[in-house]
C-alpha cells in the first residue's frame, strides 16, 4: 500500500473507534465506503471489491469491539443478561451468513441492500420515536430467532449489528446508553462467526490480492485496528456525557450519509 491509503486507514480506524465507543456500531459499516476508495486506488477487482471492504470492515471489530466492550463494563451500561441471550443466534446467522449468503449477492445488489437497510436505521434513531410504555424484550425463542436474523444480516453487510439492535433494543424499552453499550458486547459474537464464515466462504476466490486471508485484507485491518484500539475507550466516555435524544440523532445522521455513498456504488455496480 502507498503512504495515502496507509493514513486513509488510520485516520478512518481511529474515527471508528470512537464511534464504536460511543454508538456501539463496532465500526465497520463506517469503514466500508474508505475502503472501497483505498482498494480502488489499489486497483482491486472490481466485482469482489465492495465484498472484500465489507469483510475487512467486519473482521476489524473483533478487535474494535473488545476494547469498546473494556470501557462500557468498567461503568456497568452493558446489559449481559441480554448479550448472552442473543449470542447463539448471532453466531448461527453469522456462520451462515458469511459463508453461504455473502457470496452470492453481486457487488451491485450488495451496496444496494446496504444502503437500505441504514436508511431505515438513520430515520428511526433521528426521528426519536417513543417506544409504547408496557413493550418488553421477547423470550428466549424470540431472541435465539431476532440473534439470528441479526448475525446473518450484519454478516452480509460487514456491521456490528447495532444498526439493528439498537433500534430494536430501544423499541422493547432499553434505554439508549444501555442499548449501545450492549450493542458493543454483541460486536464480538457477531465478528467472530461473520469474519469465519466470509473465510471459509471465499477461501481459494479468484482475483483476490496478495495480503488477503478469503475477502479480509489483512493490511488494511492492521493499519485500522492500530488505531482503533485506542480510540474507542475515548468515544464509550464520550457517550456517557451526551443527552439521549443528541446520541440518537448522532447516529441517525451518521448512517444517512453513509448510505449516500452506498447508493452512489450500488448505481454504478449497475452501470447507471
Amino acid at each position: 500500500m502507498e503512504l495515502i491509503d496507509i493514513l486513509i486507514l488510520v485516520t478512518c480506524g481511529a474515527v471508528s473507534g470512537v464511534l464504536a465507543g460511543m454508538l456501539g456500531i463496532g465500526g465497520g459499516m463506517i469503514l466500508v465506503p474508505f475502503m472501497i476508495i483505498v482498494f480502488n486506488h489499489q486497483q482491486f477487482d472490481q466485482s469482489i471489491i465492495v465484498h472484500m471492504a465489507i469483510a475487512t470492515g467486519m473482521a476489524t471489530i473483533l478487535f474494535t469491539s473488545l476494547s469498546a466492550i473494556r470501557a462500557h463494563h468498567k461503568h456497568g451500561t452493558i446489559d449481559w443478561k441480554l448479550v448472552i441471550a442473543l449470542t447463539p443466534g448471532i453466531i448461527a446467522g453469522g456462520l451462515i451468513g458469511g459463508s453461504e449468503l455473502f457470496d452470492a449477492f453481486p457487488t451491485g445488489w450488495l451496496s444496494l441492500f446496504f444502503a437500505l437497510f441504514i436508511v431505515y436505521s438513520s430515520i428511526q434513531m433521528f426521528i426519536n420515536k417513543k417506544p409504547k410504555p408496557g413493550r418488553q424484550l421477547p423470550g428466549k425463542l424470540g431472541l435465539f430467532s431476532f440473534g439470528s436474523f441479526v448475525g446473518a444480516l450484519s454478516s452480509l453487510l460487514g456491521a456490528g449489528g447495532a444498526f439493528v439492535t439498537v433500534p430494536f433494543m430501544i423499541w422493547c424499552n432499553v434505554t439508549p446508553h444501555v442499548a449501545m453499550a450492549s450493542a458493543s458486547g454483541l460486536g464480538f459474537p457477531i465478528a467472530v462467526a461473520a469474519t469465519i464464515g466470509y473465510v471459509v466462504g471465499s477461501w481459494n476466490h479468484p482475483g483476490l490480492p496478495s495480503g488477503s486471508l478469503g475477502y479480509i485484507y489483512l493490511p488494511a485491518v492492521a493499519c485500522i485496528v492500530a488505531a482503533s484500539i485506542f480510540t474507542a475507550p475515548l468515544g464509550a466516555k464520550m457517550a456517557r456525557s451526551m443527552n439521549t435524544v443528541n446520541l440518537k440523532r448522532v447516529f441517525g445522521v451518521m448512517l444517512f450519509f453513509l448510505a449516500a455513498f452506498m447508493f452512489n456504488e450500488s448505481r454504478k455496480a449497475f452501470g447507471m
